[in-house]
């Protein structure tokens, strides 16, 4: 079942475009690096859900908002909404660039 689902596009959203609707509450954005990342920096408003530990049953209701994954460079986003698609979840969108390029666009992070 996985193999029919990984060939499924993940949406690429550039930095900005997360921002605003984050900002506008239209998104759930779910931050997958591991805790000692998260302690050090992460995006204000993101659910925290390592990767290691990754289970897309355990992803919160985001309540009619589009669920967005997030790392520190794309990859492992990636990779979780490949996992919650292979559950059967329409969650297909990560922040292309990660954490690396919310800061590059000069976005606020918090530690």
């Amino acid at each position: 079942m996985f193999g029919l689902f990984s060939r499924t596009p993940v949406k690429d959203l550039e930095a900005e475009e997360v921002a605003a609707e984050l900002a506008a509450d239209r998104i759930m954005l779910v931050d997958v690096r591991e805790p000692n990342e998260t302690a050090q920096e992460r995006i204000p408003g993101a659910v925290l859900m390592p990767l290691s530990q990754f289970d897309p049953a355990k992803i919160p209701d985001p309540h009619g908002r589009e669920v967005v994954f997030s790392c520190r460079s794309g990859v492992r986003s990636v990779t979780a909404s490949r996992k919650a698609q292979a559950a059967g979840l329409p969650y297909g969108a990560h922040l292309a660039g990660g954490l690396l390029a919310w800061k590059a666009a000069g976005l606020p992070t918090e530690s």
